[in-house]
């Protein structure tokens, strides 16, 4: 738990990325071990422009052509994680591979017969965490999580004052909270300073018992991040 505290504050540094921030975790952290930190590729697969009805006979084809492909790349260690999301959105799922460059994942989530076919296109981002992930379940059993997207809320500022700093302490304060409750099972920041922040990821019974847990986010209550949350389907055994 000690370690995920880490990735924590780190997470809250690239996130925030305030001087007034790094200046208390240095103080807070001297001497503390260094984070473990691993730079994953994370594909997000959306909807692409042959996007066809689920229940067609060739989705249902390439659907299992493509759980195919997902389980191949787990089973090389290619893919630590991947699973849908069940909520039938533009994003439909994610990957996290372990790659040694974006385009080596890109490639390899490029070769997606889903993504070949034009029914998926995939959308690539550097992304931070602690390695926690372990080897999927056999038989492979998918489980129920919770898949919150950081985004930049509609009070976003780059500007950096002690009041930022503060919503930041208090942001970061929270997600300890959550982590401790064993709610807030993973989390990490993307690496390309998009609107995406970063994500975290709940083990908790319902949607809306994740979307009241990221309610109490200070820095959510006053508009500057903003929670966009998805239920996702996994692999037992992978996330801790």
């Amino acid at each position: 738990m000690k370690t995920f505290h880490r990735l924590l504050y780190a997470l809250a540094l690239l996130v925030a990325a305030s001087p007034l921030v790094l200046a208390q975790h240095e103080t807070e952290t001297k001497n503390a071990p260094a984070n473990k930190m691993v730079e994953f590729q994370m594909g997000l697969l959306k909807r692409g422009p042959k996007w066809t009805p689920p229940d067609s006979p060739a989705t249902k084809r390439l659907q299992k052509e493509h759980v195919d492909y997902v389980v191949s790349l787990l089973d090389a260690g290619k893919a630590v994680i991947a699973g849908p999301f069940t909520d039938g959105g533009e994003v439909t799922g994610v990957f996290i591979f372990r790659a040694k460059s974006v385009d080596e994942a890109r490639a390899w989530a490029e070769a997606d017969p889903s993504v070949v076919s034009g029914h998926h296109v995939v959308e690539m981002h550097p992304w931070l965490s602690e390695d926690i992930f372990g080897k999927p379940a056999k038989p492979l059993k998918l489980t129920p999580m919770y898949f919150a997207f950081l985004t930049r809320g509609e009070k976003w500022t780059a500007e950096r004052t002690p009041a930022i700093a503060e919503l930041q302490k208090g942001h970061m304060d929270n997600m300890h909270r959550l982590a401790e409750m064993k709610k807030l099972i993973a989390a990490g920041p993307f690496n390309d300073n998009g609107r995406l922040r970063g994500i975290l990821v709940f083990r908790v019974g319902s949607l809306e018992e994740a979307k009241a847990l990221t309610a109490t986010d200070p820095a959510v209550q006053a508009g500057r991040f903003a929670m966009e949350i998805h239920p996702w389907m996994v692999p037992e055994g992978v996330l801790p």
